[in-house]
């Protein structure tokens, strides 16, 4: 039986998660889906430009695994983009120490630092919500 596999530091997340080719109705697209710590990995090594160990250390990962994830997500890049597909990112193994949140007392919007009080740094409140769930952050809460 294999081993769990440990959660992949990820600091990015889009603003846009999903892409489709023009001209492609949606009853015959077909979609790859790309993790998140997939995209985080092509982001850290293709646009910030840093070496493979410094990947992986970033990701909290070794080196082997760092590769996997990249060749993983390079390979579904590569067949959506030559096939005509769409690329969906969501899901994946991932956690990150910071969420961006909405305060719904004083409806002030902000990147919570988990290390750091579970607290509205505008009104003080504790009433914090996942901005993307709409729904209280069981993280924020714990």
């Amino acid at each position: 039986m294999p081993r769990p596999k440990k959660c992949r530091k990820v600091d990015f997340f889009p603003e846009y998660t999903y892409f489709k080719p023009r001209g492609r109705s949606d009853q015959q697209l077909e979609e790859v889906i790309l993790n998140i710590e997939e995209l985080e990995a092509m982001r850290l090594k293709d646009i910030e430009k840093l070496n493979q160990e410094k990947c992986a250390e970033k990701m909290h990962v070794s080196r082997q695994t760092f590769q996997n994830i990249i060749d993983s997500a390079r390979q579904k890049v590569t067949k959506a983009l030559t096939s005509g597909m769409a690329i969906n990112i969501t899901g994946g193994i991932y956690c990150t120490k910071k969420c961006k949140v909405i305060c719904k007392d004083c409806n002030h919007e902000y990147e919570f630092d988990f290390t750091k009080s579970a607290q509205c740094p505008k009104c003080k409140s504790t009433n914090i919500y996942c901005k993307k769930k709409q729904q209280i952050c069981n993280r924020i809460n714990k």
